[in-house]
């Protein structure tokens, strides 16, 4: 895994160096997500279908629901898709300054002197058109076609995001779920040996002693059950708001089963990772390392846009009209009003203003660099450390079992030998609550191996495509 991630991050870096020297064109999360592992020709990136809509590979089918549920009503989301709106209208706009403008107006006027009156009809028509010497609108267009890419990328990038925290916090509740039904089935168990332990006091073979441990413990365990209670119904809360909804609109919903989701195929794709480590080109499918890419080349369009504006640039207007004091009249050629006019913008001396944009412009280009830098090594942080997180939350939940498996036997031993008298009452109450610690601990490293494997998709940028996500109906808000 080590050898494969020292191999990998050269590759992944080196990516933003080719992005110094040249304006690519911007690519779009779609056109990013919609590449098969063909074009990338790297072979380790055949792990990546099982990447996309992950939660499927988990055997809950509530958890894919509640997830493509969130990606259609979180309000946060469809803030992030009003703000690609607004790029895709900007980037309109700056194509729009590349074409020619047209314009049609048209006036009447009366006047009235010595008693008479004068109509005079004139209607226009003007056109201009900048010719861009200069390259300064195109370069314009270039950055706010990059922006775009940007803002989707950051879309896709959230919705990622907002799929592992539903994922996370589903199997967070599950977990606290089955921790409070451990509690009550170990109340249910103590409620028994508290009158086993009174049967055997009221026959003369235990003290009042061994019925107060007994009474102890119990309230004991009793006393556990209201914080567990308590981060239920947050967690019911929590995924709620996640969803958009209000914060008890799923308690009937989501039950009290407290069963957790099975890994089912997620352990395979672990499996997969480990054997393959992370590949670099994996990694620059993340959209948030897509969406860093695009921000480089949209500043180093506008860096091109701010060097364009110290060149000299021409455009060319005119208009044609007709002038006349009746509307028959404006069918002769003496009513026939035309202009043509060509200018040239060229600032020969500006006091250092534009030389100094364009270098505050520079600086704003070597800032997304090095973002974009520091997004790749947290980029392959975050996955090897999900990777190895995941890997050790199983071998813990495996041993934890076998521990668990052999404290639910000794506990029924010590029962026994309680019943005939072999031992003493403290010896059966830490069994009990051995058992209970074990069990405990055995469900927080299953939510931990649940959890691990999710922040695992997330961070090899695993779920929807940016075509998946386009496609999902979008839940209107709530409104009072």
């Amino acid at each position: 895994m080590a050898l494969a991630a020292a191999m990998a991050l050269p590759l992944l870096l080196g990516g933003c160096s080719s992005l110094q020297h040249r304006t690519p064109a911007p690519e779009t999360a779609a056109s990013a997500a919609a590449r098969t592992p063909t074009d990338a020709g790297t072979p380790a990136i055949a792990t990546l279908p099982v990447l996309s809509r992950w939660w499927q590979q988990f055997d809950d089918p509530q958890l894919g629901a509640l997830v493509e549920e969130a990606l259609s009503g979180n309000p946060g989301l469809a803030s992030a898709r009003a703000r690609v709106a607004q790029a895709r209208a900007l980037r309109e706009q700056a194509a729009a300054a590349l074409a020619p403008q047209l314009g049609l107006s048209a006036s009447l006027t009366r006047q009235r002197s010595s008693g008479s009156t004068t109509t005079v009809l004139a209607p226009q028509l003007s056109a201009s058109w900048e010719l861009d010497a200069s390259g300064r609108l195109a370069a314009t267009e270039r950055g706010a076609a990059a922006d775009l890419a940007a803002t989707e990328a950051t879309l896709l990038a959230s919705a990622h995001s907002l799929a592992g925290e539903v994922a996370l916090a589903q199997v967070a509740l599950r977990g606290n779920q089955a921790r409070r039904a451990l509690v009550q089935a170990s109340l249910e168990a103590q409620q028994q040996t508290l009158q086993l332990t009174q049967w055997r006091a009221q026959a003369g073979l235990a003290s009042t002693l061994d019925v107060e441990q007994a009474r102890a413990s119990l309230e004991q365990t009793r006393a556990q059950r209201p914080a567990w209670d308590t981060a239920i119904a947050q967690g019911e809360h929590a995924l709620a708001v996640l969803l958009g909804l209000e914060p008890k609109a799923l308690q009937a919903r989501l039950g009290r089963d407290g069963r957790l989701p099975a890994p089912g195929e997620a352990l395979a794709t672990l499996d997969r990772q480990l054997e393959a480590g992370v590949p670099a080109e994996l990694l620059r499918r993340r959209p948030d390392l897509v969406a860093a890419e695009a921000t480089i080349s949209a500043e180093l369009a506008r860096l091109d846009a701010r060097q364009a504006a110290r060149r000299p640039d021409f455009a060319l207007s005119g208009t044609l009209g007709w002038r006349a004091l009746t509307l028959a009249a404006l069918g002769g050629s003496g009513a026939l009003v035309a202009t043509l006019a060509a200018s040239v913008d060229w600032p020969v001396h500006d006091g250092g203003l534009l030389a100094a944009q364009a270098e505050a412009q520079q600086a704003v280009l070597e800032q997304a660099r090095l973002n974009w830098h520091t997004a790749t090594l947290t980029a392959a942080q975050d996955a090897e450390d999900s990777l190895a997180a995941a890997a050790g939350s199983r071998a813990q939940a495996r041993a934890l079992g076998e521990a668990v498996t052999a404290a639910t036997q000794a506990l029924a031993l010590a029962r026994q030998r309680y019943q005939a008298g072999l031992i003493d009452f403290t010896t059966l109450l830490d069994a009990q609550r051995t058992l209970l610690t074990l069990q405990t601990s055995q469900v927080g490293a299953e939510v931990d191996l649940r959890q691990n494997l999710i922040r695992l998709f997330k961070a090899l940028g695993g779920g929807l495509s940016a075509a998946d996500l386009a496609a999902l109906p979008v839940r209107a808000a709530a409104t009072r």
